[in-house]
């Protein structure tokens, strides 16, 4: 499968892996017994990402290593932020 080298597509590629930690966080939030640490979704998206970064350097697509960074990093950032507000 061709992937196009974009900054763009990296950050649509980003996008998933937080959206998905993010639902599963406020799913299971009255649910403590399942998860006794409330940010473990979180780092696991970022472990996540961090795989498809690594993937994404292999590749030599460089642009789109850029950009999945690029949204993890601003993806955590809105997350933190909205977490310092919630208090």
């Amino acid at each position: 499968m061709q992937y196009k080298n974009t900054m763009l597509m990296g950050v649509l590629l980003a996008l998933p892996f937080p959206a998905i930690a993010w639902l599963v966080a406020s799913l299971l939030k009255n649910n403590v017994d399942l998860i006794n640490k409330p940010a473990l979704p979180y780092v696991i998206a970022i472990a996540l990402n961090l795989l498809m970064l690594r993937f994404t350097v292999k590749k030599d697509l460089d642009k789109t290593a850029r950009g999945v960074m690029l949204g993890t990093f601003a993806i955590m950032l809105v997350l933190f932020m909205f977490k310092v507000r919630a208090r």
